[in-house]
């Protein structure tokens, strides 16, 4: 096998794709690499989520031909793909035993006992999610994304460490007017939350957007069609900050930032690809151990 990188920094193999057939349904990581290599490098992935505009974070045109494909599939045998993820794919509390695609955090110690699982929540919840929930807590489920978005790989001279793409499910809502208030919920439901953790870049030492849009060019991106605010005052940065206060705090307890490095954002209502059942979306980015030696250093 020999390992490309093209004008954008963009790795792919020269696999024979006839020795990775396609199947149907969600794909292995094989098949990822094989047919649906990543299209980003891991800063131009932080650039896209750090836009904001999260419409610019794509699946691969392909692999959305094929999940549409499996989704009629589902909605046939389930009804829906929200009564395919509540009764069959959530499987709120235990370890994602059902995807195809793996985590370096697989098979991590579990903080306590697995609660009763269920769909009604219990009395006891939180009104909103909070950065200490149990990463066992049978309010959330915690997978891999079966579908993932087009993939970014660090654009190195060998092999290049895997980025994951992890979403953490939770039946109680991210999005509260105890973080959200008023004066921003508008530029919150359009635009989301977003946030890096683990990172030694700034974010002003991101490359600029413009430099990275052609990676989007598939996808008839240009400057003009993003939706997304403008920067507002230092006050309403801070508020925007504190509203996504508790996913950063429970990403970076999942996540530990001397060994992770990631990009996570909850989609705007007007993204959800599932309206009504709040999730996370987490890119992350296992670190060399030559970066774990240096952190905090």
């Amino acid at each position: 096998m020999t390992i490309e990188a093209d004008a954008n920094g963009i790795i792919s193999s020269a696999n024979n794709l006839d020795a990775v057939p396609l199947r149907s349904g969600p794909p292995t990581l094989e098949e990822l690499r094989a047919h649906y290599p990543a299209r980003f490098t891991w800063q131009q992935l932080k650039t896209f989520v750090n836009s904001g505009d999260l419409g610019l974070l794509k699946r691969d045109k392909k692999l959305q031909v094929r999940y549409n494909k499996w989704a009629i599939e589902i909605k046939k045998q389930h009804g829906s793909v929200i009564n395919y993820l509540l009764n069959h794919r959530l499987r709120w509390g235990k370890p994602d035993t059902l995807s195809l695609l793996t985590s370096a955090l697989d098979g991590q110690q579990p903080e306590r006992a697995f609660l009763e699982n269920g769909h009604d929540i219990p009395s006891a919840a939180p009104e909103y999610f909070k950065a200490d929930i149990s990463f066992n807590s049978d309010l959330i489920c915690i997978i891999q994304n079966d579908w993932p978005y087009s993939g970014a790989l660090q654009a190195t001279p060998t092999v290049p460490p895997e980025i994951e793409h992890t979403l953490v499910w939770t039946r109680i809502p991210i999005f509260h007017n105890a973080l959200v208030p008023t004066s921003i919920d508008a530029r919150i439901q359009q635009d989301g939350l977003c946030g890096f953790t683990g990172s030694t870049d700034s974010e002003e030492s991101l490359p600029s957007l413009e430099s990275c849009l052609p990676a989007l060019a598939d996808w008839g991106v240009t400057m003009d069609k993003l939706i997304r605010s403008s920067n507002g005052s230092e006050e309403e940065e801070a508020m925007v900050q504190n509203a996504g206060r508790e996913v950063r705090g429970f990403v970076k307890r999942r996540w530990a930032e001397r060994e992770w490095e990631t990009a996570w954002f909850v989609n705007p209502p007007r993204l959800q690809s599932v309206p009504g059942l709040a999730h996370i979306h987490v890119f992350a980015r296992k670190k060399a151990p030559e970066e774990v030696a240096a952190w905090g250093s």
